[in-house]
Formats: C-alpha cells, sequence, structure tokens
C-alpha cells in the first residue's frame, strides 16, 4: 500500500465515513508535512504555492499558516487569496501572458511583481503597471516531465538579456529570471540546466548594470502515484549545489512553486461503483467519478495516467483479480479513466474504489458535466 493510501488516508479509515459518494478527502496535516520537507531539502528558498493545483481554502490556509507565499494566474486567484487576508504585495503573478484588465487590477491591488516571456508582455505590463518588477520566463528542457509547458511559454535563452534590458527601457524594474521544467518532473538534473542557462544571463546583465533581486526554481516538483520519481531531497541537493556553482551571484530572494508535490499525496478520492457490465471483450466498471468530475489528468497523456487505487471489497489485494476498464458516469466515453486495471474479480455495484494522490487538478479540473457533481471535499488534521 502507498503513502498515498495509508494512515489518515488509509481505506479502513475512509470506510467508517458516512458520505455518499464521491468525495474527496485531504489530509492538512500532510500538506503540512510535505511543506516542512520542501523547506528542509531547499533552505533558503521560499515556496510561493501554486495554488492552481487546489485552490481549496481550508488548503490555502494551511499553507499561509505554516510559512508559505503564492503563485497565481489570473485575478481570480488573487481574489480568493485576498479573501483569505493575503496581501497582494507578496504574491507573484507568474502567468506570461495575461488580460491587460487582470494586470491593471492586480497593480491597483498592490501586487508588484509580473511575469513575462515576449516585448508585447513587456509593452502591456509597461501601461498597466507602469514602474512595476518583472520577471523573466525562460524555456527550458522540460522533455523529463509528464506534462511539458514549454511549447505554450518560454522565451529562448538567448533572448533573455535583451528583454530585461528592454524592460528597463520601458520604465520597468528587471527583477528576476523563472523556469518550469515541465509538470511532474522525474529528472531532477532538469533543475540544474535550468540554473544555468539563469547564471549565464545573470551574468550578461552585469555588463549593463542590473543586478536580478529574484531566481525563481518554478514548479515541476513531482509527486509519486504508481511510478517512481525522485524525492524532493534529492531535487533539493541538485538544485542547491547548482545555485552555489553556476550561479554568478546569489539573488536576495531564492523562490519555488510547488503545488503537485505538496498537496496529490494528501488527497484521496472515494468513487462509488455504480455499473459493472462485459462488452468488447472487456470487463468495465462504471463509477460516479470520471474525467469531468476530477480525472481529467488520466486522459491527458496518451499512454494515461496510473493513480493507486484500492477498494473496499474484503481482502483486496489477497483475492483473484481481473483486469477491468474503468470509466465515469456521463454519456460521454471519453471519460474513461484506467485500462487493465487489476480489481478483485468479485467487485460491483455499491462497492467503492479508493483512488490515491488525488489531491492535485483534481477539485481545481472537476465539474458537474452531464449533471454528475463534482465530489465533495473533505479535511482531516490539521
Amino acid at each position: 500500500m502507498t503513502t498515498a493510501l495509508a494512515g489518515a488516508l488509509a481505506p479502513e479509515v475512509l470506510s467508517i465515513i458516512d458520505l455518499p459518494t464521491p468525495y474527496l478527502v485531504t489530509d492538512l496535516g500532510e500538506v503540512a508535512r510535505r511543506l516542512r520537507a520542501f523547506r528542509a531539502a531547499l533552505p533558503g528558498v521560499q515556496p510561493f504555492y501554486a495554488m492552481k493545483c487546489n485552490p481549496s481554502p481550508e488548503i490555502l490556509a494551511t499553507v499561509r499558516a505554516n510559512g508559505a507565499s503564492f503563485e497565481i494566474a489570473s485575478l481570480g486567484e488573487l481574489r480568493m487569496l485576498e479573501r483569505l487576508g493575503v496581501q497582494p504585495a507578496d504574491v507573484l503573478y507568474s502567468n506570461p501572458v495575461k488580460p491587460p484588465s487582470h494586470i491593471a487590477a492586480a497593480h491597483a491591488a498592490g501586487l508588484w511583481r509580473f511575469s513575462f516571456d515576449s516585448p508585447n508582455e513587456l509593452r502591456k505590463l509597461a501601461e498597466h503597471a507602469p514602474g512595476s518588477a518583472v520577471f523573466l520566463r525562460l524555456h527550458v528542457d522540460d522533455t523529463s516531465s509528464s506534462f511539458p509547458l514549454s511549447r505554450k511559454f518560454g522565451a529562448e535563452p538567448h533572448e533573455g538579456h535583451d528583454l530585461l534590458v528592454l524592460a528597463r527601457r520601458l520604465g520597468l524594474r528587471p527583477y528576476g529570471i523563472t523556469f518550469h521544467v515541465g509538470s511532474q518532473c522525474a529528472n531532477p538534473a532538469a533543475w540544474r540546466q535550468a540554473v544555468e542557462i539563469s547564471g549565464k544571463i545573470m551574468a550578461s546583465l552585469l555588463d549593463e548594470g542590473i543586478r536580478l533581486e529574484m531566481l525563481d526554481l518554478g514548479g515541476g516538483f513531482p509527486a509519486r502515484y504508481v511510478e517512481h520519481v525522485p524525492s524532493i531531497e534529492e531535487i533539493g541537493t541538485v538544485a542547491m549545489t547548482a545555485i552555489g556553482e553556476l550561479l554568478p551571484y546569489r539573488p536576495g530572494l531564492l523562490a519555488a512553486e510547488p503545488g503537485r508535490n505538496l498537496v496529490a499525496e494528501a488527497g484521496v478520492m472515494a468513487a462509488g461503483v455504480i455499473g459493472r457490465e462485459f462488452r468488447g471483450g472487456a470487463n468495465w466498471l462504471f463509477l460516479d467519478v470520471g474525467a469531468y468530475n476530477g480525472m481529467m489528468e488520466t486522459v491527458q497523456l496518451p499512454t494515461g495516467w496510473d493513480f493507486p487505487v484500492w477498494s473496499s471489497v474484503a481482502g483486496h489485494g489477497e483475492v483473484a483479480e481481473l483486469p477491468f476498464t474503468v470509466t465515469g458516469p456521463s454519456c460521454d466515453s471519453s471519460d474513461t479513466m484506467f485500462h487493465g486495471l487489476l480489481l478483485p474479480a468479485s467487485i460491483d455495484v455499491g462497492d467503492v474504489l479508493y483512488i490515491g494522490s488525488a489531491g492535485a487538478y483534481t477539485l481545481s479540473y472537476a465539474s458537474a458535466f452531464n449533471g454528475f457533481p463534482p465530489p465533495t471535499p473533505l479535511f482531516v488534521g490539521s
């Protein structure tokens, strides 16, 4: 049994919850523990929680109470933080392409640090957030990640020097560099390579009299699902060594934007079996949760996405098993989540599947498509 299905989130504990499925249980104590582990692995690096992966107020409050800051991608996310008492001045706006109205409103609220990756975005920032501090989003190697991001965002390294000089020319404050090695990155060396590229740009800017104040290590810090991933300690060792060896100077602020690493393993989805069929030579299991109700990541990769799964069937792991195609409740076949998933042969309507490592990109993706509601969020721990 993986850690995602143990302790406060173990099936035998969850089975006493008297609530209709689907629901998502999150252990807030585990979120706090993972944040402490993150800070210990990257000493001196301030975490800015990437709230897009799970913006539940309980998660945000836990992250804040444990000393983390926040990274946002929209004005809507900033408004959520303001309602919790977070000061906009403490927030990073890391979306490289932003609506002009969002820029202006965030700037008016007191947010002063914005990312960019193009001359067009710099001109937008100069108009709607004059004098603000800007940090460059770099395109770096993200081929070791499950979800590469470089096709959509990131300036090429050879453009970095000129873009930050242009920022100053437009009356903005060249503040820092950020990058993203891709979501669920499995190669610690990706951070070293990105730090090295950043260091070269920082060194080149010294001739222009520009000394950057921040290096942001971005996101991509992985969580454990089924496949092995490097630990945060392994990644921290590589990243901190690179910072010590490859930068021309140490910026005043070292930042990072963890999301999945902090919350994925803290959540378990409980989904009820609503149907079992045999068709097309395969066993099919229908759940009251599908891709549209929170399990979208299972359909985002051509190879699928494996989550640790347990069931309420007595003797799970010891009784006879069969491979199942596991799908959701909607009338859309594209909400099918798992293929060939081994489950107890006797599983049937009324049983429950417990899907581990479900704390990230589930509630934030969930909709009421076809009239089926998102999972009910529950929280344990403190």
